[in-house]
């Protein structure tokens, strides 16, 4: 799908998306609960209809209706083979993967190429260190085994979705576990996100010293009702238009979130007020619309950079390549990029989304002020779906095609 974009200026009241992340987490602890739970403000992206399905692999009956998800949960232990479509999503995927070998099943893991070209070296050590089996194949990832309790070393600044899916395991086994973190801890956030989702469930597991996360074993997850709350990660792209001449108002966020990305706010007011330097490494996913912030007012200076490397495209790079096609100068190294106040111009070629949602919303709202046609549009039903309406409801003028 293409998407024309014509410049127009946003102006108006929306309602935040609900938050992709949390939805993800309420699901899986549902999945793994006994009894009937309902999580009303479910966004049903590409990622989370991903989880859904693998939580239907494992048993779990899912009802949808409206924006309501009602799961009854299947939390018995799987010993035949399962198989885990999980699409694009790399949370799903390795969310899962921790959750599989928690309930000791034969898994077979299936996404797209680019998805299961992604680093899973946490895994593979701990499958070789618990002798379980873990291979890649030629279309699906195999892993067959069952986790023991006990104490995990893991570096602390790759993926947290390693040590969610570690977490959303471990309280399932004989025995107490200790997860200890590495050297620095990045994207801390949404470790605390998974912890705050164990608890909403019933399951103790919490920091234990700076580092380190103790995780009861032999727990069982409690069904409950709850509501997903807004999400700042895809808010930003809304309330960014603020930061290029509009006049937006998101609503539906809770000021008291644990989401990493409520930093949103504040980094976009320095970018306005001047050439800021700001490290990305706890907000890895802002790093799109905050290069776009800044290429459209003074330039910023972004460090903690290198993990944009390997996410749904190489972020760093591909954003550069997109700012460049407006006359934005940039400069690229392994943990920085900078991006230089510029003259900026109607593109003289099509964009590209390269098949990442967060590259598309951010050109987007880029081309409204100097408009444009964003190739490979499509790729915003990965997180957010209505994109596209949404900024719409808002004056945007948009031509789909």
């Amino acid at each position: 799908m293409k998407a024309k974009i014509g410049i127009s200026t946003a102006r108006g009241v929306i309602k935040a998306p609900p938050s992709k992340s949390y939805a993800h987490r309420l699901i899986i602890c549902a999945l793994l609960s006994e009894g009937r739970s309902i999580i009303d403000n479910v966004d049903f992206s590409e990622d989370i209809k991903a989880t859904i399905d693998c939580a239907t692999a494992l048993n779990a009956k899912v009802t949808i209706e409206g924006s309501r998800v009602i799961i009854d949960g299947r939390p018995s232990e799987s010993t035949g083979e399962v198989s885990f479509m999980c699409r694009e999503s790399g949370s799903t995927m390795r969310f899962f993967m921790g959750i599989a070998m928690g309930l000791g099943a034969n898994s077979r893991f299936y996404g797209s190429e680019t998805l299961r070209n992604r680093p899973f070296g946490v895994y593979e050590d701990i499958c070789k260190s618990q002798n379980i089996s873990f291979e890649k194949k030629d279309d699906y990832i195999c892993v067959a085994g069952k986790l023991k309790s006990g104490t995990y070393e893991v570096a602390g600044n790759i993926s947290s979705q390693f040590i969610s899916g570690l977490l959303f395991a471990l309280p399932l086994l004989e025995g107490d576990s200790k997860i200890v973190l590495t050297g620095g801890v990045e994207s801390r956030s949404y470790i605390d996100m998974t912890l705050q989702a164990l608890r909403e469930f019933g399951i103790t597991a919490d920091w234990a010293k700076e580092n380190e996360i103790k995780i009861l074993g032999s727990q069982k997850y409690r069904a409950r009702e709850c509501e997903v709350e807004g999400d700042y990660s895809n808010a930003a792209f809304l309330d960014a238009f603020n930061a290029m001449g509009g006049e937006v108002e998101v609503t539906g966020l809770n000021v008291s979130s644990l989401q990493g990305d409520r930093v949103y706010k504040e980094h976009f007011e320095m970018l306005k007020k001047g050439k800021a330097e700001i490290d990305i490494s706890d907000c890895p996913d802002l790093g799109p619309i905050l290069f776009t912030v800044a290429a459209y007012n003074n330039g910023g200076v972004f460090t903690g950079t290198k993990r944009l490397a390997i996410k749904e495209s190489n972020r760093g790079l591909v954003m550069c390549e997109e700012l460049r096609k407006f006359g934005v100068e940039t400069v690229m190294e392994e943990n920085r990029i900078e991006i230089m106040k510029s003259k900026l111009c109607k593109p003289t070629e099509e964009i590209s989304g390269h098949n990442d949602h967060r590259i598309v919303m951010s050109m987007a709202l880029l081309l409204s002020r100097f408009e444009g046609e964003i190739e490979g549009a499509q790729a915003v039903t990965k997180s957010y779906p209505g994109f596209f309406e949404d900024i719409e409801k808002l004056g945007i003028e948009v031509h789909k095609s």
